[in-house]
C-alpha cells in the first residue's frame, strides 16, 4: 500500500541573498581562541562592490527534509565541519515565529531546532584563491539564515556569528569601511564588526585586483596562524604595539578622506603581516615575485610624484589589491599594469579585465592589440611579464549584504534541491 504523504509537510521555505567580500587594510593575523575565532588584534576592511564580487546564497526550510546539505558552487559539501555547526547552532537558537500567511505557512520559535535546511551558495569569483571567499560565503550564510529564520539580531551581533565560521566574515556584513573589534570577553560577545563609514563616504577610490594566481594557497590561513602565534615573536610585538596605534590612525584617515596616510598605513601594515609570516616557523611565503614586481612598480610610482597615488595590499596569497585615490590614478594605473603583465597572445581581453571595464575605454584600450602602444612605464624601465598576471578586476567600496528577488533562488521552489 503506498504510504500516505501529508500534504501540510511539502512547503518549502527560502530565502536568497548577497553578500561582499572585504579587502582588510588593518590586517588580521592570529587567534587568540581557536575554537571561538577571537583575533589578537582589532583589523579594518574595505567592502569591495558585490556586482564585481560576491557570494550568492539560498537558504530554505521544509519540514520534508531529512539532515541539513549544502552546495558550494554546484558540487554537495560536507556541514559536520565544527565552523559550520557553529553557526547553524547559532542562529538556530535565535530563531523567532515566521508566518507566511501567503503560503500558510507557521513555524514556531522552538520548531526551528527541529527542522532541516538546505543551503546553495555560488561566489563569483574563485574560492580560496585568497580573494577573502569564506568571508563572503560565512557572512552571506549566516545573513540569509537570519532572514529566513526571522532572526531580531542586528548586522553587528549577527557578525560576531559569521566570525565564528570564519574571522574575517564578520567584516562582510557591512558595507564601507568596516572595523572588527577584538573584544575583551573570553566567550567572544563583544568581538564583533562595526561600520566605521558606509561605500558612499569616499566614492572616489577605484579598486584594482591583480588576480596572480587564482590556485588554492599552499599554506591555510588557519594553519598559517596558527603556528605564527606559536612561533613568531614579531606578532606579539605587533599585536600589543603596533596596531592598536594603527587603527586610531586608520580610522582618522578613513574619517578625512586623508589618502596619504591612507595609503602609507595600508602599504606599511600589508608589508608587516607578510614580515610576521617570514618570522614564522616554518616561514609561510604567501606572496611571489611578480607580487614584489606589483610592489615595487607601486613604490616607485609613489616616490616620484612626491605623494601616495596608490596603495597596495596582499592577503594570504600572492594577488595584489590596488586602491588608487581617484579614477583619474586608477587609469594611469591600468595602463601601466597592462603594459607590464600583458595577456598572453591568445587571451580575450573581456576575460582578462573583469568588473567595470568602463576604465579601459579611460586606458585607451579597445582591443587587445592597444596594449601594445601604451608608453612604457618608467617605474619598471620597459621590462615585460606576459601571462605573469591570470586576470585584473576593476572594483570599488561597496554596499554591505541584500536580500534579492525570489528569482535569483540557486534551490529549486517546489523541491529545495539545486536547479
Amino acid at each position: 500500500m503506498a504510504a500516505v504523504v501529508d500534504e501540510s509537510q511539502k512547503w518549502v521555505l527560502m530565502v536568497t541573498a548577497q553578500t561582499p567580500t572585504n579587502i582588510a587594510v588593518i590586517k588580521y593575523w592570529g587567534k587568540r581562541d581557536e575554537k571561538l575565532i577571537l583575533p589578537v588584534n582589532d583589523s579594518i576592511s574595505v567592502t569591495l562592490d558585490p556586482g564585481h564580487l560576491c557570494t550568492t546564497t539560498t537558504v530554505s526550510v521544509s519540514p520534508s527534509f531529512t539532515q541539513d546539505r549544502m552546495w558550494l558552487n554546484g558540487q554537495e559539501i560536507s556541514l559536520s565541519g565544527g565552523r559550520f555547526q557553529s553557526c547553524l547552532r547559532e542562529i538556530r537558537s535565535r530563531g523567532c515565529d515566521v508566518h507566511d500567511k501567503e503560503k500558510g505557512i507557521k513555524i514556531n520559535k522552538k520548531d526551528w531546532d527541529g527542522l532541516h535546511v538546505h543551503i546553495a551558495s555560488f561566489n563569483n569569483f574563485p574560492t580560496a584563491a585568497g580573494l577573502a571567499s569564506s568571508a563572503a560565503g560565512f557572512a552571506c550564510l549566516v545573513f540569509a539564515l537570519g532572514k529566513l529564520m526571522n532572526v531580531k539580531e542586528d548586522q553587528s551581533q549577527l557578525s560576531a556569528i559569521a566570525r565564528q565560521g570564519s574571522g574575517s566574515a564578520c567584516r562582510s556584513l557591512y558595507g564601507g569601511f568596516v572595523k572588527w573589534i577584538m573584544g575583551k570577553d573570553d566567550k567572544g560577545t563583544d568581538s564583533l564588526a562595526v561600520q566605521l563609514a558606509d561605500e558612499k563616504h569616499w566614492d572616489e577610490l577605484v579598486i584594482i585586483i591583480a588576480v596572480v594566481s587564482s590556485r588554492q594557497k599552499e599554506t591555510s590561513s588557519t594553519t598559517g596562524m596558527r603556528d605564527t602565534v606559536e612561533t613568531s615573536l614579531l606578532l606579539q610585538h605587533r599585536a600589543k604595539e603596533v596596531v592598536p596605534k594603527r587603527i586610531l590612525k586608520m580610522e582618522e584617515a578613513i574619517r578625512n578622506r586623508d589618502f596619504a596616510s591612507f595609503a602609507q598605513l595600508t602599504c606599511t601594515d600589508s608589508n608587516q603581516f607578510h614580515a610576521v609570516c617570514l618570522d614564522t616557523c616554518p616561514p609561510i611565503f604567501y606572496m611571489n615575485d611578480t607580487s614584489h614586481r606589483i610592489i615595487s612598480l607601486v613604490e616607485k610610482w609613489n616616490c616620484s610624484e612626491g605623494t601616495p597615488q596608490v596603495a597596495y595590499t596582499f592577503d594570504a596569497g600572492p594577488n595584489a589589491v590596488m586602491i588608487a585615490r581617484d579614477r583619474k590614478t586608477a587609469t594611469l594605473l591600468l595602463q601601466k599594469l597592462l603594459y607590464t603583465f600583458p595577456p598572453n597572445s591568445d587571451a580575450d581581453l573581456n576575460s582578462f579585465v573583469l568588473g567595470d571595464k568602463s576604465i579601459l575605454k579611460d586606458a585607451g584600450i579597445n582591443a587587445p592589440e592597444d596594449i601594445a602602444t601604451l608608453p612604457p612605464p618608467p617605474e619598471i624601465k620597459g621590462q615585460q611579464f606576459k601571462g605573469d598576471v591570470s586576470y585584473f578586476i576593476c572594483t570599488r567600496p561597496g554596499r554591505g549584504p541584500v536580500v534579492l528577488s525570489d528569482e535569483t533562488h540557486l534551490l529549486n521552489p517546489e523541491t529545495g534541491l539545486p536547479k
